[in-house]
């Protein structure tokens, strides 16, 4: 329902990624790992046993890289099968590894997207990079500078001693990468797991949103959808957002402001026209278009809450964006106003009405560490920093980085993110267990629930914060349409 007289309405669309299955795509995943002077000692063996970790859950459609980087990069193996026969060549290649020199992020990071621009098989393949460091950059060119293009770096602050501006702007920098804090160095593997969790569920790619107004009847006001591209149509009054690629049970939410025009009688009318695209196994899809629709009346007016989910993302937009209005205050060195103000959003979350709801829990928990982060300006400047970095641009992209402690802060993780959580503690406490493959992951699964394969890879949702006054006054419109 909608008043006559001119009236802004959200409308929340809502995509989620359905079950993996076991016909999913391989992946070309590129490790670029810090291997300078200061990773002596404890550091260089949790990076080898994190990184074995990763080699034994691959299977044999996937393909590994790894490029290491000291003064300058150097790949010390090209994308390779993982296949029984390979994987304990690839394994003794990490056991090898040994610190030393200085610290060139970005040569790294270039020669990393080499190999993967420099595949000759690439259609229908999914991609990564992960890059891990712990020092501060100290020879090459700005690693924030580097173009990177179409693909997911994912970054990873390893100690303390590493610069967390230089490793957040390259996840940003690139196409739905994040950057995660491991502050612990006994949290790599976990670290990793999470990011390779996602990378082996990703059910469609190149995912892309299309919304657009209804001619004479409303028009775009606002499309909040995190720091993702948006490409505006001013001609067809649309704007399109990339969202690049979805993991298994990840969740893409747009917030859509429309403004209706003033009109003179009651009436249905179209408000919002939706459609969406992404491919899969190669192959583009588009879904045929969705219409939000409401009916004008003069004895509606606007809803003075909107729908609770609505309550709920608003809320989380809204937290992420007092986050970053702290860490900008204590950046200035104004740690008490920064304080007040994570306290301000903490009271603000009080508010909505759906205390139960876990992502509010999951909010209530990250102010919380970082609010302990924030007890001085010194532990602000080795660990509220980064935190706060990794929690804006995990926000931005509404996907999971791992910081501060990796079990409780569960924002945005999937189920395959959880499973391997455990799998890598198991793993961290005994390398040389037996460990499952990505295959056999996905045999489980689909074991567990059978019906799986038959899910579509998107489900779509769409829910417009516009409510009627009775539900009486709802069954005589229907009536009346």
């Amino acid at each position: 329902m909608a008043p006559l007289e001119e009236n802004t309405q959200k409308v929340l669309l809502e995509l989620t990624g359905g079950d993996s299955t076991s016909d999913r795509s391989g992946l070309d995943l590129v490790a670029v790992l810090d291997v300078s002077g200061s990773m002596q000692g404890e550091k260089i063996e949790k990076m080898k046993t994190a990184m074995k970790f990763v080699v034994k859950k691959l299977s044999s459609i996937d393909r590994l890289s790894i490029v290491t980087f000291l003064d300058t990069a150097n790949r010390i193996c090209p994308l390779r099968q993982v296949t029984e026969d390979s994987q304990p060549q690839l394994l003794k290649l990490i056991d090898a590894l040994q610190p030393g020199g200085n610290t060139n992020i970005s040569d790294g990071l270039q020669t990393g997207l080499k190999v993967l621009a420099d595949r000759k098989l690439s259609s229908g393949r999914v991609v990564g990079v992960m890059l891990m460091s712990d020092g501060q950059q100290n020879r090459g060119e700005p690693a924030a500078n580097v173009k990177i293009g179409n693909v997911p770096v994912y970054t990873f602050g390893f100690g303390a001693d590493y610069d967390p501006t230089v490793l957040n702007a390259v996840a940003r920098n690139s196409m739905g990468g994040t950057f995660s804090v491991v502050n612990d160095v006994n949290l790599l593997s976990m670290a990793f797991s999470q990011c390779l969790a996602g990378l082996l569920t990703v059910v469609v790619q190149d995912l892309t949103v299309t919304v657009a107004r209804i001619e004479d009847e409303s028009t775009l006001q606002k499309v909040a959808a995190g720091n993702y591209p948006q490409t505006p149509d001013a001609d067809a009054g649309s704007v399109t957002v990339a969202f690049g690629d979805l993991y298994s049970k990840e969740v893409r939410k747009v917030i859509v402001d429309l403004l209706l025009p003033a009109i003179d009688s009651d009436r249905g009318a179209d408000i919002l026209e939706v459609t969406y695209s992404y491919k899969t196994a190669g192959k583009l899809f588009d879904a045929p278009p969705a219409t939000v629709t409401v009916r004008r009346s003069g004895t509606a007016f606007p809803a003075d809450d909107p729908p609770v989910d609505v309550q709920t993302e608003e809320a989380r937009l809204k937290t992420a964006t007092m986050i970053q209005q702290a860490r900008t205050m204590a950046d200035g060195k104004k740690l008490g106003d920064a304080r007040d103000k994570l306290a301000e959003a903490q009271n603000a979350l009080e508010d909505v009405v759906a205390q139960s709801d876990p992502l509010l829990d999951a909010l209530r928990t990250e102010l919380q560490e970082l609010l302990k982060l924030m007890k001085s300006q010194d532990v602000y400047e080795k660990q509220g920093r980064p935190y706060a970095m990794s929690s804006e641009t995990s926000h931005d992209r509404q996907r999971f980085a791992a910081r501060g402690d990796i079990e409780s802060n569960r924002l945005f993780s999937t189920p395959r993110m959880d499973k391997y959580l455990e799998q890598a503690k198991k793993f961290d406490e005994d390398p040389a267990a037996p460990l499952p493959s990505a295959d056999k992951d996905e045999e489980e699964e689909v074991a567990a629930n059978p019906l799986a394969p038959l899910v579509g890879p998107i489900t779509f949702y769409i829910r417009a914060a516009v409510e009627a006054l009775q539900a009486i006054e709802k069954l005589i419109n229907k009536g009346a349409n």
